[in-house]
């Protein structure tokens, strides 16, 4: 281990003797301000993705806006615009700073400018030469092909349908579909053993040329590194750069069709074949007929269109265009909506199968037709009797979600996790091993950007063997530990919020309650809970938004090594606030709400009020509201926003940057045609897949840990997430800026936390069905008094103490288990051994089963492992044949130039001599 040391890039002697033209000049404010090409060809050329020369290609954009002195001496006052003066001279400076250190690397550089209103937009191309593609390969083990392979797709869902011989309405056609190939890392030294290394221009991928040039941005220098001056991401934080970003692929370009001129061509240029009206990426009914679509074109149609909602999702197109991160994220999506369809199926039975059991229920038909025959005891001081006969069409309502089916239910939801999880596992190994990057994590990850920049000394890495930045694992615990009290602190205010609503709750159904309207006293109870769980909805989006910028800051000063485990410490951190706080509210009315209310005479209470009750109906059909409101209220407000949001900035950014305008021939005011850069600028950034994890893992959540009270969850799931497909394919199509490309080699820690969520549902549904449904109690009296349940509503209601009746002169009734002096019941004892007896058969019958599952089913396919054995045989083999072709060669040249014999021929003389 040892202090990291500063010293020029090595690269920088490979790259300096690359050749420039006129433009690659010095990176000065003046220098660099290359005015917009005039010649109608290179006007052509800057509508495709390259340079003005018409073949240098653009790698990256660099974004930034200056104001006229002019134009802020007119707008701000003179205290104000010599503050700002003095914040544009610092961005000036670290600005040449940065961009002479890219000049410096080799990076090729043109600039353009528009004129926006009163402000200046700079755009700067940049382009990484064959020689900085070469080191920056190597360095970040980039994988190049070696062979080519038939590719072949398959979909675990097409060949069940295969074998029973049933038509596959989900497959379709997809042209271009990307090549397969064995490849292994770049290696310079080794450049002649890869396929297609003679064209330099093609030979590293898009999104390959991408991730390099992220690379240099990411690690430049433009100050002192102790304070953090490193990197364009501080510089776009600094506001220096407005933006970063590498340009979705440009329409393919048509010719154009040349007739000859009856008359004298005008002087004007014509316009450009490959810009359209309807965008750069919808497609031309003459593109769709002949094929010539961009790689975007392909992902619009096949992809991102409403009307291919059934269809299956082009994974591999996916992954060429946006890296295996992004790829693995819509395949985790499309495996989990696939999955939900049985869940939904068994679901609305169990639904049903409620609704048929609801009109022939003997304890609901006790309860409507018990009229005057039960008086039950007032809800609170001021509140009057009621008759349980007004609760009818509640507690029919409760008989929907509660009733034996939802037993199997549980069980099966425990088991279908269990099996999607086992599954998820094998098609996560198949994309793994198909997209290369089965050991990606273990060998092949390099640090985060920044932590190479930040990095205080280097390490030998005890895997590769290579000296790569370290930061001590002390302080990083430290680090670490200081975090986790500010998370307690967060979940701590999320607790104290939870209490408050259910204070308001509680002081909602008093007022209601007293308030003498018929309506709203029998009400009362739901009318709170239903508006406790918006009000409760709105506090949790507010804390969320201010909870991630917290663990954002968090997660950076922990000092993380690589970009996985950067990731895996940020969703930990968030997952578990977002879990307290979606979760707590159900969590509360399933187990606690109910269970410490006492009873008349000697209520209990929490803070001067007392505690709450079920509704009349029981918590279960609460608990039911509550995931309704907050799962299906949530997905609603999400795909708003997914839908408005992105719409309304979009319009709002392109507003502003349309108003460029150009002088015309004769003066006046023409639209500039854009160029992709400007329309690229014009999309919303790319701000990562956490949002759409944490939206979908939440939503197993609720699917699992509640379903026994909500058997149409996973029906609701179904129905968004094929909406969410659709949605999250058009934002990453037509509203986001193109991401730089990541590896990966899975879901990350989500699938860590979704086996989480599996274990604690089966232990969540198991106390669930004890002690919140009627299910058990239901069985017990069928067993011990009577099976057709007459007399059960009877049963489960206690008489008020004697000295509540002395007190208010009127007998009455509640829910419970106790005798007249409060106390419980035998009855009450022997139930709960009964619930807990099942709950300890519940939870081992299930884990048991999951176990065997999980045994039977291998988390990698067996095909998987022979391709996996077989790849490797053959790469020996090749790396055998290379080298011995390699010795052959090499000893010819040897010998041509030592031995003197190399030049005869001795086909002559062995003629001559015979």
């Amino acid at each position: 281990m040892q202090r990291r040391r500063t010293t020029d890039d090595p690269h920088i002697g490979l790259v300096g003797q690359d050749g420039r033209g006129a433009r690659y000049g010095s990176l000065g404010e003046t220098a660099i301000e290359i005015p917009q090409p005039s010649d109608p060809a290179l006007d052509q050329k800057s509508r495709d993705n390259v340079f003005s020369d018409g073949c240098t290609r653009i790698d990256f954009v660099l974004v930034w806006e200056t104001v006229p002195r002019e134009a802020s001496r007119q707008q701000d006052s003179r205290e104000n615009g010599d503050v700002q003066e003095r914040s544009a001279a610092i961005h000036r400076t670290w600005r040449k700073k940065f961009l002479d250190e890219l000049h410096t690397a080799g990076i090729h550089m043109e600039k353009h400018m528009t004129r926006v209103e009163k402000k200046v937009v700079h755009y700067l191309l940049l382009s990484a030469p064959w020689s900085v593609l070469c080191y920056y390969a190597e360095e970040l083990q980039l994988r190049v092909p070696l062979q080519a392979l038939p590719r072949q797709t398959s979909n675990w869902s097409a060949g069940v349908l295969r074998q029973l011989g049933i038509p596959n309405l989900m497959a379709q056609e997809v042209p271009n579909l990307p090549l397969d190939y064995y490849t292994c890392p770049f290696k310079a030294n080794k450049l002649r053993w890869f396929l297609g290394s003679d064209e330099q221009d093609t030979f590293f991928s898009t999104t390959q040329r991408h991730q390099i040039l992220y690379k240099i941005l990411a690690t430049t220098q433009y100050g002192h590194s102790r304070d953090r001056q490193v990197g364009v991401d501080r510089l776009l934080s600094e506001n220096v750069f407005t933006a970063a970003f590498p340009l979705h692929e440009a329409r393919p370009c048509r010719p154009p069709v040349t007739h000859p001129p009856a008359s004298p061509a005008p002087a004007s240029p014509s316009p450009t074949p490959c810009l359209s009206p309807q965008g750069p990426y919808k497609v031309r009914p003459e593109e769709l007929a002949g094929g010539s679509l961009s790689p975007r074109q392909v992902l619009f149609q096949y992809w991102a269109s409403w009307w291919k909602w059934s269809k299956y999702q082009p994974l591999d197109h996916i992954r060429k265009y946006f890296g295996e991160k992004v790829a693995f994220y819509f395949a985790w999506l499309g495996f989990y909506t696939g999955w939900l369809l049985p869940a939904a199926v068994v679901g609305m039975v169990v639904f049903l199968t409620g609704i048929f059991l609801m009109s022939n229920d003997v304890p609901s038909q006790e309860v409507c037709g018990s009229e005057e025959k039960y008086w039950m005891c007032p809800l609170c001081k001021t509140c009057p009797y009621w008759q349980l006969s007004k609760i009818c069409s509640t507690f029919m309502t409760g008989r929907l979600f509660d009733h034996g089916g939802t037993i199997f239910f549980s069980i099966f939801m425990s088991l279908w996790a269990v099996l999607f999880l086992e599954f998820w596992k094998r098609t996560n190994a198949s994309l793994a091993h198909r997209w290369d990057c089965s050991e990606f994590e273990d060998i092949e990850e390099q640090p985060r950007p920044q932590f190479t920049a930040m990095a205080p000394m280097t390490i030998i890495n005890p895997i590769t063997g290579a000296e790569e930045p370290y930061f001590p694992k002390s302080k990083r615990i430290h680090r670490i530990l200081a975090g986790l009290m500010v998370i307690i602190m967060m979940i701590a205010m999320v607790v104290m919020f939870l209490v408050s609503v259910i204070l308001y709750r509680a002081v909602v159904a008093i007022l209601l309650s007293s308030s003498g309207y018929f309506w709203f006293v029998a009400s009362a109870s739901r009318i709170a809970s239903i508006t406790g769980s918006v009000v409760n909805l709105i506090l949790i989006l507010i804390l969320s938004k201010i909870y991630i910028s917290l663990a954002h800051f968090l997660t950076k000063w922990e000092m993380h090594r690589t970009q996985t485990k950067y990731e895996d410490a940020f969703t930990f951190k968030v997952f578990i606030f977002q879990f307290v706080a979606f979760y707590s509210s159900p969590v509360y009315i399933a187990f606690f709400k109910g269970k410490f209310v006492g009873y008349p005479g000697n209520y209990r209470s929490f803070l001067g009020v007392r505690n709450e009750e079920c509704s009349p109906g029981g918590c279960f059909i609460e608990l039911a509201q509550e995931l309704l409101v907050i799962m299906v209220g949530k997905q609603i407000i999400n795909n708003v926003q997914e839908v408005a949001i992105p719409k309304l900035k979009c319009w709002w950014h392109k507003h502003k940057l349309l108003s460029s305008k150009k002088p015309g021939k004769e003066g006046e005011s023409v639209l500039v045609e854009q160029a992709p850069w400007v329309m690229d600028h014009q999309l919303l950034v790319f701000e990562g897949l956490f949002d759409e994890y944490l939206e979908m893992v939440l939503q197993f959540g609720f699917i699992t840990i509640f379903v026994a009270a909500c058997p149409l969850a996973p029906l609701f799931a179904l129905l968004n997430n094929w909406v969410e497909i659709r949605l999250d394919a058009h934002k990453f199509i037509c509203d986001y800026r193109r991401p730089v490309a990541e590896r990966a080699q899975g879901i990350g820690i989500w699938f860590s936390i979704l086996e989480a969520i599996t274990h604690l549902a089966v232990i969540s549904n198991a106390f669930l069905i004890a002690f919140t449904s009627d299910f058990l109690p239901r069985v017990y009296y069928g067993y011990a008094h009577d099976s057709s349940l007459r007399g059960y509503v009877n049963f489960t209601l206690a008489y008020a103490p004697w000295d509540f009746v002395l007190q208010s002169n009127t007998t009455c009734r509640y829910r419970a288990f106790r005798d007249r002096d409060g106390n419980l019941t035998l009855t009450y004892w022997q139930l709960l051994a009964i619930r807990l007896g099942f709950i300890i058969a519940f939870e081992h019958v299930v884990f048991f089963t999951g176990r065997v599952i999980a045994w039977l089913v291998p988390d990698i396919p067996e095909s998987v492992e022979v391709k996996v054995k077989r790849e490797r045989y053959l790469a020996k083999e090749a790396l055998a044949e290379n080298k011995v072709l390699l010795e052959r060669r090499e000893a010819r040249s040897k010998a041509s130039v030592t031995d003197p014999a190399a030049g005869r021929d001795w086909e002559t003389e062995q003629l001559a001599s015979s």
